[in-house]
């Protein structure tokens, strides 16, 4: 049974610890981004070094007070606020945001936990390196979080999800020790990966305080390009012909829906749209490369050939860096528009590329059937769509929310039909937790719970999030 973060506790802590590491935790830390989750109390711990996490884990578990690990409180999935039980301990990094080492030369750099993603790379810009995680909240995000969450963002299909970008680890497990894995070894067969135990866990596992991250070089040729296509089978085979043309030197292929441009066109009208004349349906890519690639060329030999087979109807390719900006400021943006118009339900789910095509038109049967809108977009490359639902034109989310469970129940099951997932890059959290115990096989779930229960026997570490394991 957990215990209070109380005022007594509060004494603990500050007995063995400076005495402005701890406090009651501002609203700001008790409330997730989309208003799912929040809480009215807590206690805030913001530490400075990985012994002062060590510590504040040891007295937890001790006290069996739960704790909450927090890095930029940008997460999707409510894995950041516990809203029920007794108060917890919030453990923000944020005060933890060094670059302890960036090393051109072994194309690693070693950074603190609370490190901002989008400082983490300008510090690989110094050293001449590219660090490619990429994603729209990257400016306020912490790559601690993006570990623990396993992040994905728009780059994915070239270099990877945040678990691939990473060499090692440090964290601090549930009773304080320190697990001192920041090794900067490509190959390291010595036993389990216990790295690969943190990514993804979203705190329930381990508390990571500092990581080796992957550097690749800065590509020295990029052309970008938005594309009108026929339709989503159109972009699948244009992908596979850009891949066979470029040599995997396609970092970014987005698809975009029309209905994204209406929404920003109606809530976001500062946003400048690329085409006159909006298209049903949208590609946005990018390809980088070293000196010499020719990538613009090449990836203009490829739109010539789409165009001549009918997969493309009208390209744009930036012209220079701030055109390129504005063409990302647009995909960024429809998150932003989403908000703004208020989704029914929202799902980040992945199926496999081929299928993709079959996956939209059956799913957008299934939510025009039950009277709703659907705004589809995202990473086709690697297979990720937000495949959100949407009240019809001129209807209110709060006119359509009973319908949120249908909508989530039709779209899941059809992500399970297609072998997909129902949590592609945001995590399972608190938000979603039925559909893992509804989805999720057994053997792997039993085998999360036994790793659980074997790491955090009393149950301290973010209860409720992931498999909504209950405390012992």
């Amino acid at each position: 049974m957990l215990n209070p973060a109380d005022s007594d506790f509060l004494e603990v802590l500050r007995a063995e610890l400076p005495a402005d590491l701890c406090c009651d935790a501002p609203p700001a830390y008790l409330e997730e981004p989309r208003k799912l989750f929040r809480r009215n109390a807590a206690l805030l711990a913001r530490p400075r070094t990985v012994e002062q996490v060590s510590t504040i884990l040891r007295l937890c578990n001790r006290a069996r007070v739960a704790v909450v690990p927090y890095g930029g409180g940008t997460g999707l999935v409510g894995g950041q606020v516990m809203p029920d039980g007794p108060a917890p301990l919030v453990l923000s990094l944020e005060r933890m945001n060094a670059v302890r080492e960036a090393d051109a030369a072994g194309n690693v750099m070693i950074v603190e936990a609370g490190a901002i993603l989008a400082d983490v790379q300008a510090a690989a810009e110094t050293v001449d390196r590219l660090f490619p995680l990429s994603l729209a909240a990257e400016g306020s995000c912490r790559i601690g979080g993006n570990l623990a969450t396993n992040a994905g963002g728009v780059q994915v299909l070239r270099y990877g999800n945040a678990r691939d970008l990473c060499l090692g680890l440090e964290v601090v497990l549930a009773d304080g020790s320190i697990h001192h894995g920041l090794k900067r070894l490509r190959k390291d067969n010595t036993g389990y990966d216990l790295r690969n135990l943190m990514i993804g866990s979203e705190g329930t596992r381990g508390v990571i305080t500092a990581a080796a991250l992957k550097l690749f070089p800065r590509p020295r040729e990029v052309a970008t390009a938005f594309l009108a296509i026929e339709g989503p089978q159109a972009a699948v085979a244009l992908l596979g012909q850009m891949q066979d043309a470029l040599d995997g030197l396609v970092s970014a292929f987005e698809l975009i829906h029309r209905t994204g441009f209406d929404f920003l066109a109606e809530t976001l009208p500062q946003v400048r749209l690329p085409f006159a004349d909006r298209p049903e349906w949208m590609v946005l890519c990018e390809v980088g490369g070293g000196q010499g690639a020719n990538v613009e060329a090449r990836l203009m030999a490829v739109l010539e050939a789409a165009f001549e087979n009918g997969l493309a109807t009208d390209a744009l390719l930036a012209q220079n860096g701030a055109q390129r900006a504005e063409f990302w400021e647009v995909r960024e943006s429809i998150p932003l528009a989403n908000a703004l118009i208020g989704a029914v339900s929202s799902h980040d789910i992945s199926v496999p590329v081929h299928r993709i095509p079959a996956f939209i038109a059956e799913g957008a049967a299934r939510v025009d059937a039950l009277g709703l809108r659907l705004n589809c977009f995202g990473h086709l490359g690697d297979g990720n769509l937000h495949y959100n639902v949407y009240p019809p034109k001129g209807g209110t989310k709060a006119d359509y929310k009973h319908l949120a469970t249908d909508a989530k129940r039709a779209i899941y099951d059809l992500v399970a039909a297609y072998d997909g997932s129902f949590s592609a890059e945001h995590g399972v959290g608190r938000l979603k937790t039925g559909e893992l115990a509804r989805y999720g096989d057994p053997v792997k779930l039993a085998t999360m719970r036994a790793v659980k229960a074997a790491l955090d026997p009393n149950g301290v570490l973010n209860p409720g999030a992931v498999v909504g394991l209950s405390v012992p």
